[in-house]
């Protein structure tokens, strides 16, 4: 009998994070081998209910793999995801990629280009870049979905 009350203890403990993991969002994302703020920025999307998995893609199969998911050649950074249909490019926060999904705009998907610092994923130091999350539209136009102010 006590035994039984320990793993049902055990087990009514453990439920919230089984929930957690359960209703956390699969992303895909395509780096290359050994990038640091990709590792970081990945970490940036489990700490906020993603589950993201990677795959290392070597240079030039990884922009292909850009291209052909419709990231425009000016909006490119250093990693790529897929999360419910939609790409995400480079440093995207956690949170407008949850806006994203929420909306469900008509759109390839979301682009931060390059690495701005202050960024998740190239949070170092005190120093943040201002920028912007780029909405690519199907037709390869950019809308400004967020923006994010530098010090």
């Amino acid at each position: 009998m006590r035994k039984l009350l320990a793993a049902m203890t055990t087990a009514i403990a453990l439920l919230p994070a089984a929930e957690a993991l359960a209703e956390a969002t699969p992303i895909d994302v395509r780096k290359t081998n050994g990038c640091g703020c990709c590792l970081a920025w990945m970490e940036h999307l489990e700490e906020n209910g993603f589950a993201p998995t990677g795959q290392d893609m070597f240079g030039g199969a990884l922009v292909r793999f850009k291209l052909d998911n419709g990231v425009p050649q000016r909006m490119v950074s250093c990693h790529t995801a897929m999360v419910d249909g939609y790409v995400i490019e480079g440093h995207v926060p956690a949170g407008d990629i949850r806006r994203l999904l929420e909306e469900r705009p008509e759109a390839v998907g979301l682009a931060v280009p390059e690495m701005p610092l202050g960024s998740p994923g190239m949070d170092f130091g005190d120093r943040r870049d201002a920028y912007d999350v780029f909405l690519i539209r199907e037709d390869g136009s950019k809308d400004v979905f967020a923006s994010y102010e530098g010090n």
